[in-house]
């Protein structure tokens, strides 16, 4: 019998105030913080994860022992005594990643090595000009997969959250982004944002009106759309909550715009998550939702902010530019959709970084998603992020696995938490703006 796991718990807030952002000013502030702890897992599987080094300290409390390690008082420390009180209020203590990385590969040190993936560096980059890196992952709502979704591949064994979101924050803390866009985030208030605040991370929350999460047993509150940013790199200054329209309908998909300057460079961006509505035969409903978001977006790049220097207030009333802009998301659409379409001639002047692995430059990758439902086999291209042409450039991609890395299962898997594939990249701007006298 192989060593059993000994996981944190992560206690659930009440999420009455589910629509909370987290995005804003951020006072200090100290509030009361629990503690616990969460029964011990199983997983059968031989210990293939032999380079990983226990960083684990156990202390000894009556009949049974209790994980102290940096993850777990992140996680357990994670709900607030006042479920009302904005979480932005709270002050995390600040971890550090490669610890939390280490604790990672400990606790999953008897599954399958994560999927190994390379950086494809498309141009030569400048050391002037760090670049941005960019997140875009649908990470599966933990309700809908261990009720909903029917991964017929997948053990249930493999889906249980005590592990799984060790797997999600795993591949996060391996690629550490500047900007991180999330989708089916069902675990915000307890798990992403006070452990991603601890790793100095601002972030927003905005859930799904009429969730599917909530028709599942023991849910944890709604999925939605989650926008996490480097704080001590960017300032906010604007944020928006969209609900997106499709035919003059309000429907049940939203979307994140948070506006950001660069506190080294003073640079103004716009970045954008969004999750657009699943399944075949609701192709003109997706782009009907594109539509009303490129509208939105379009009005949102050329609005002004007090925070904005000379520089930027050019920029953005000059219409034909406007705010530089990075759209991500789960568009549960293939390039051959209209949607896409829509996205790819915009006047907002929008192209596909992923598009840059191929050897054309203009084929976007042959799958971002692969699943087995009782329905059969889906390999679909449904992921994007979008950036403005004119103002970034690609510096590197990161390679998609092939199908020998993603196994026979197809995911998710034991050793990957989603049915989709993160998608991540480095964005620089393309020039340094003018200086106006």
């Amino acid at each position: 019998m192989y060593p059993a796991r000994r996981c944190s718990s992560l206690l659930h807030r009440d999420l009455a105030a589910v629509c909370l952002s987290s995005l804003g000013t951020h006072p200090k502030k100290s509030g009361p913080l629990k503690k616990s702890s969460f029964p011990s897992s199983r997983v059968h599987l031989p210990p293939t994860r032999s380079n990983s080094s226990p960083v684990l300290l156990m202390c000894q409390m009556g009949s049974s022992s209790r994980l102290f390690s940096t993850l777990a008082q992140t996680l357990s420390s994670a709900a607030l005594a006042d479920p009302h009180v904005d979480t932005d209020d709270y002050e995390y203590e600040q971890a550090d990643p490669d610890a939390l990385l280490r604790e990672c590969e400990d606790v999953l040190r008897n599954r399958p090595p994560r999927l190994h993936r390379d950086f494809m560096m498309t141009r030569a980059c400048s050391l002037q000009n760090a670049p941005i890196r960019v997140m875009q992952w649908n990470i599966l709502a933990q309700a809908l997969g261990e009720g909903k979704d029917g991964f017929v591949r997948c053990p249930m064994e493999a889906l249980k959250w005590s592990e799984r979101k060790y797997l999600i924050l795993e591949e996060i803390l391996t690629y550490r982004p500047d900007v991180l866009c999330l989708q089916e985030v069902d675990h915000y208030f307890d798990t992403f944002q006070p452990v991603l605040a601890s790793l100095g991370y601002q972030s927003s929350f905005c859930p799904k009106p009429c969730s599917p999460c909530l028709d599942v047993h023991n849910n944890n509150g709604p999925d939605g759309c989650a926008l996490f940013f480097n704080r001590r790199r960017f300032q906010l200054l604007h944020t928006a909550h969209l609900r997106l329209s499709a035919m003059l309908l309000k429907t049940n998909q939203v979307a994140i715009v948070a506006t950001l300057r660069c506190r080294f460079t003073g640079r103004v961006f716009c970045v954008a998550v969004t999750h657009l509505k699943a399944r075949s035969g609701w192709e003109a409903f997706r782009s009907a939702q594109g539509a009303h978001l490129l509208q939105q977006l379009c009005e949102l790049t050329t609005q002004s902010h007090p925070e904005m220097d000379d520089e930027n207030l050019t920029r953005v009333g000059e219409t034909e530019d406007g705010i530089p802009l990075v759209v991500c998301g789960d568009f549960n659409a293939e390039p051959s959709e209209e949607v896409y379409r829509r996205f790819m001639t915009s006047p907002l002047g929008l192209d596909s970084a992923y598009k840059c692995l191929s050897e054309d430059g203009n084929t976007e990758p042959p799958y971002t998603s692969w699943k087995i439902r009782p329905s059969g086999e889906s390999r679909s291209t449904l992921d994007y992020i979008w950036y403005s042409e004119r103002a970034f450039q690609v510096d590197t991609v990161l390679k998609i696995p092939s199908e020998e890395q993603i196994g026979p299962d197809r995911l998710p898997s034991y050793h990957y938490p989603s049915d989709h594939l993160s998608l991540v990249c480095d964005l620089s701007f393309s020039q340094q703006p003018h200086r106006f006298m």
